[in-house]
């Protein structure tokens, strides 16, 4: 795979709204994936996981106190008593696939199980989903990925400046390396292109942060002021 073109700072990246637009709103909702899609996000990014009576659902956290103020475990409610609980605020993988036609969507998947990936990609296969979705968390969920659809789209989490092992990356076959943003040099980024693979990182806000990545040469940033990242690669 051939990166693209990396002749100066201001060359296209792709924007990826991290959960939605949580500045603006509630994270991994559909009004937040709506709201950043209409800023101008290229994608946007989820956090799956699976109720007790195996549905999946949009949240990054165990429970939901954090967001909704109920301390009850996600694997322990059904998706009835989720819907219940939150007022239908969390939605289904199914209604986010739905509310995103036509746009690329980055499924994260947080501490997933054998079942869980198997559930989640193939929600996004019987949704007709496929070609526009792609997924990113560590080897271990990955190498469950690209079991599971051996023509999946994958950003590996990598959380170390070490690089991936060969037998790892021919097994997962990732398309992007995905770097918390602080890890990221000019070093970094030409070793990963000169290995054919594209850049992707999370999540910086500052517009400081955002400029030094671009002028890195990265491919991909997620961030949560996906408005912002907009503006300045315009």
């Amino acid at each position: 795979m051939i990166p693209p073109d990396h002749n100066g700072p201001m060359r296209s990246v792709t924007a990826v709204g991290h959960r939605g637009a949580p500045y603006r709103v509630r994270e991994n909702t559909l009004a937040s994936l709506r709201s950043a899609l209409a800023a101008g996000a290229d994608a946007v990014e989820i956090d799956v996981r699976l109720t007790r009576d195996g549905v999946p659902v949009l949240l990054h956290d165990t429970t939901l106190k954090r967001l909704w103020g109920h301390d009850r475990p996600l694997d322990q409610l059904s998706a009835a008593e989720v819907r219940g609980l939150t007022g239908g605020g969390v939605p289904t993988l199914e209604e986010a696939l739905r509310a995103t036609d036509g746009d690329r969507i980055m499924v994260d998947l947080p501490d997933a199980t054998p079942e869980a990936v198997r559930t989640i990609v193939g929600t996004v296969q019987d949704c007709g989903a496929a070609e526009r979705a792609y997924y990113c968390a560590g080897p271990t969920t990955m190498r469950l990925v690209r079991d599971a659809d051996p023509y999946a789209e994958i950003a590996l989490t990598w959380k170390t400046l070490a690089p991936a092992r060969p037998e790892l990356l021919e097994a997962i076959r990732p398309r992007w390396l995905n770097y918390r943003f602080g890890l990221l040099s000019q070093d970094l980024v030409t070793r990963v292109h000169r290995d054919g693979l594209l850049v992707s990182c999370w999540t910086p806000d500052t517009t400081r942060s955002m400029r030094r990545l671009l002028a890195l040469g990265v491919d991909s940033i997620t961030t949560n002021r996906v408005d912002t990242l907009c503006a300045l690669r315009a």
